[in-house]
This record gives structure tokens, sequence and C-alpha cells, in this order.
């Protein structure tokens, strides 16, 4: 059939093929990253939270990383486990219940799941290496933030030895480091290399090619963001990552600016616009 084209023939063919090679590329792929988990429908940090996330097709989670008194890392946003934990009533005379003064065992007897609904009710506090371990047999990626409270001066390296050792898991899978303390992540990095960095916070146009030589990621709020200012991340050969929203009016515009991942509470949510022409 194709002998008979002609060379005319052959020319219009390959300028269709072309066309619809064209017509049927992928948009701009935009990571859904799902906040503490799919945390509009699961409590936050939480295993649960993240299985969440896998059913409505995040492409990651992100978790917070606090240590405990007998430095063991877990998954906690706030420096206090009053919010997201029954402590106040396993623990009553403790107060003000931080993370940092309880072992990982007492933490363990504490339910971080009836406080958002009682569907969750015995839900637990997780460790990091129970959350990659978890992950291992998955095709999420992990964004997880470390944070820095006063009594964990080690958590990253403490932070960096798990990720060592839990390499052989998570090898192929996404998977990186973030915090608001630029000088602490460039100190992990020389710790880990390997493990991609992304720095959260605005840092001026003038400081990103010092940033770019160890970071990949500039993970900022969108209400900072600006299509200039993406521009001036890509330059550096960087990625840019914005929180945190569930709004399809924002999403679409930060989509719009060339942003590479949003951070939000509902991925399916996300997901849904991402899939709107």
């Amino acid at each position: 059939m194709y002998r008979q084209l002609g060379a005319v023939g052959t020319a219009v063919l390959t300028v269709l093929v072309v066309m619809m090679g064209t017509a049927s590329a992928s948009p701009r792929e935009v990571d859904t990253i799902a906040h503490r988990g799919a945390s509009a429908y699961a409590p936050e940090n939480t295993l649960a939270a993240c299985a969440v996330a896998r059913i409505q097709r995040a492409d990651m989670c992100e978790f917070d990383i606090q240590q405990t008194k007998d430095h063991q890392l877990v998954l906690m946003h706030d420096a206090t486990l009053a919010r997201t934990t029954d402590v106040e009533k396993v623990f009553p005379g403790r107060y003000p219940w931080r993370v940092a003064a309880f072992t990982l065992a007492e933490i363990q007897r504490l339910d971080a799941g009836s406080w958002f609904s009682p569907r969750y009710r015995g839900e637990k506090v997780p460790t990091l290496g129970q959350a990659l371990r978890a992950m291992r047999h998955s095709e999420i990626g992990l964004l997880l933030e470390i944070k820095h409270p006063p009594g964990s001066p080690d958590i990253d390296q403490r932070v960096a030895a798990e990720l060592q050792d839990a390499r052989a898991w998570w090898g192929r899978k996404r998977l990186a480091v973030q915090a608001f303390d630029w000088g602490s992540m460039r100190a992990f990095h020389s710790m880990v290399p390997h493990v991609p960095i992304a720095l959260l916070g605005k840092p001026a146009a003038e400081r990103l090619p010092e940033l770019a030589q160890y970071a990949r990621w500039i993970n900022l709020p969108h209400r900072d963001l600006t299509p200039g200012y993406v521009e001036d991340v890509h330059d550096q050969g960087m990625q840019v990552y914005t929180w945190s929203t569930r709004r399809p009016p924002v999403i679409r515009r930060l989509i719009s600016y060339g942003v590479d991942g949003i951070m939000t509470n509902k991925p399916d949510r996300l997901e849904n616009v991402k899939r709107q022409p």
C-alpha cells in the first residue's frame, strides 16, 4: 500500500503522523503531592492518609518528621502531640506534651486517628521506618520534611542514616527531603548526596545559582509565585513545587505558571483538574 503513495503521498503521510503525535502528546507533567497524605480524608501523617492518597493517584506523599526522646523518628507535624493524638487523656500530667519528651514506646500507645474521625480510631503514629516499608511495593514517592525543634540537634544525621539503611527499598522510587533550614539541607546533601533536596520558602532570585548546587526543588507558598519566578528557578536547572491548595481556579493558574508539583490535602481534586482539557 505505502509503495503506491509516491513522494507527495509519503510527505503528506509524514506530516499527518507528526501532527497526530503532537496532538496526542501529554501536557506538562505536574506532580500531585498529597500534603501530610490525603489529609482532607484521613488523619494527617498516618499510613492511612497515604493509602488514601495512593487510591487517589497521588504521585507523592508529603510527611513531616520529628524525633522522640529516645531518638526515634516519627511522622508528626507539630512539635507537640496534643492536636492529633489522645496524649492529654493517656498522659494527663505531662503538659505541653512535646514529641521530644516522649519515648517511641509511649507514643505508640496513643490513638492518632480518633481526633479526625471514629472511622480511624486506633490509627497509630508511624515511624519513618514503617512509612518506608509501607511504600516499598508502591509506586508512590515520599517527600519528607525534617522538622528542627529545639532538643533535636542530631535529627538530620538520624534521618540520613535511616534513609541510607533503607536505600535498597526505595532506590527506584522517588524520594526527597525538604526543610525550611537551608543550611541544614546543604549539610544533609553532603551526608547522603543521592537523596534529592527541596528547599522550603522563597529565596531571592540572585541566590538561586548558589542553592542549585545542592537543591533540586524550591517549594514555596502559592501566593508567592509568579510566572517569572518559576522561570528563574527553571533557568537554574531546578524545579518548582508549591503548597497548598484544593481550589480548581488556583490549581489551573499554578499549572499555567509551569510549576512542577502542587501540594494539596485533596489529591483527587487536583487529579480531576489535571485531566480537564
